[in-house]
């Protein structure tokens, strides 16, 4: 057993390796590591290797800043990477903010995520390239963002398995029995949709509708300000999104156009503060790496509580032949109906010796499958201006990006992408 795991050197590792290792009767097998910063590198590998002989396995760790060196014959390669972050989190926010556009976290639709689809996708294809000589039997389980467009692109370059991993769906259906006050075990639900915006269609205990509860609880003004925009926007649309406030805020025209809107409907945090992932990431790039250190010297305690990603539920499934379910993000083959074919949609999928079974859903809600079109459109053109190298259909992505367009006239839009552009060249892959 061989897992890569590309962009090593943040905490995410350490939670997917104790998952992986708690896994019963996968007592040996190779972590091999790659980050290109070699320090963040070494301290990824000391945890590792810690976190092996605490919990007694025979697994062994390879690192080094070149995949090629480490990667080949990968039974699994996680990708985790992120690209150019620290150098271009101020231009994604402030840019877009001088013309109006008003965002809270910025990593999937709107100005910050073209701009983190232009930056992401060109090294991530040449990281698929090198897999698909070197590991080609692998799986890719995939956690960067934005990931429509990083999953969309995987597959319009390779036939390797690729699925995509959010927590969202896990924490949302969670955070649902909370706010119902029922056991999460006895919440039936159902949901699909795309990354970021997939929809609870069905919320049922013991056979009752839950919708109803829900409904009249987020009535309630207290209520409401626990996630102010999913709460308000269920109310008009029939059914809660599995996206915190703050992002989903981003993926609708509805709520960050003017100011009063974001004071109205938009809170503090993931809630929709404007600004948050700005203001916030470099502090938190630096407070990961310290927590990091501080494990590895033994200042702070190592534990190894499971979390519920689904990487190591894949694993476990495939290599012991033991199905399960697990939320991906797959490319549509008719399994939503009314989505594009050929997109990439988030549905439930069996896991098992044969790999990855997206599950049919059907059709969803109509109002439901517009809002999820109208992002589709942005990553189908964001994905084929980074396959193409063709600026023109990048802008043109910024110009069908719902929160944008609800902001700029098209003039403005195609002035705030070349300031962005000229901002972030050295970062991105030239277009034409």
């Amino acid at each position: 057993m061989k897992v890569s795991i590309i962009g090593a050197g943040i905490m995410f590792t350490r939670h997917l390796t104790v998952d992986i290792l708690t896994i019963d009767g996968l007592d040996e097998g190779t972590f091999a590591l790659v980050d290109i910063d070699p320090r963040r590198l070494e301290l990824a590998r000391k945890l590792v290797e810690m976190l092996i002989a605490k919990m007694g396995k025979n697994w062994k760790v390879i690192a080094s800043t070149d995949r090629r060196e480490v990667i080949a014959d990968s039974d699994f390669v996680i990708n985790q990477i992120e690209v150019s972050g620290l150098q271009t989190v101020r231009w994604d926010y402030e840019i877009p903010l001088k013309y109006g556009v008003k965002q809270c976290i910025g990593d999937t639709l709107g100005p910050g995520g073209l701009f983190k689809t232009l930056r992401t996708l060109p090294p991530w294809i040449e990281i698929v390239r090198d897999i698909e000589e070197l590991a080609p039997n692998t799986t890719i389980l995939n956690y960067t963002n934005p990931m429509s467009a990083v999953i969309l692109a995987t597959t319009r370059v390779t036939d390797l398995p690729v699925v995509g991993l959010c927590h969202s769906v896990q924490g949302t259906s969670r955070l649902l029995a909370d706010m119902l006050g029922v056991p999460y075990e006895e919440l039936k639900w159902e949901c699909a949709g795309i990354n970021h915006m997939a929809w609870f269609t069905k919320l049922e205990h013991k056979g009752r509708d839950m919708y109803p509860i829900l409904r009249e609880r987020a009535k309630d003004p207290e209520f409401l300000s626990r996630d102010p925009v999913r709460l308000d926007a269920m109310l008009y649309l029939g059914a809660f999104v599995t996206e915190s406030s703050g992002h989903f805020s981003e993926y609708i025209p509805y709520y960050r156009k003017r100011q009063e809107l974001i004071d109205k409907h938009c809170g503090s945090g993931y809630n929709g503060e404007t600004g948050f992932y700005a203001n916030n990431w470099p502090t938190w790039r630096a407070d990961n790496d310290r927590e990091i250190e501080r494990l590895v010297s033994g200042e702070k305690e190592l534990t190894l509580d499971r979390s519920y990603e689904y990487a190591a539920v894949i694993i476990e499934a495939m290599v012991k032949d033991q199905p399960a379910v697990i939320y991906g993000n797959v490319k549509n083959t008719g399994l939503i109906e009314n989505l594009p074919q050929d997109g990439v949609v988030e549905v439930a999928c069996m896991i098992n010796r044969n790999g990855i079974n997206p599950c049919y859903f059907g059709r969803l809600p109509e109002q439901l499958a517009a809002l999820n079109r109208s992002n589709m459109a942005f990553f189908e053109l964001a994905v084929e201006a980074v396959l193409q190298k063709d600026r023109d259909m990048a802008m043109r992505a910024l110009m069908v990006d719902p929160l944008t367009a609800a902001v700029c006239s098209l003039s403005e839009i195609k002035a705030m992408f070349d300031e962005l552009y000229e901002a972030q060249k050295d970062y991105i892959a030239e277009l034409h």
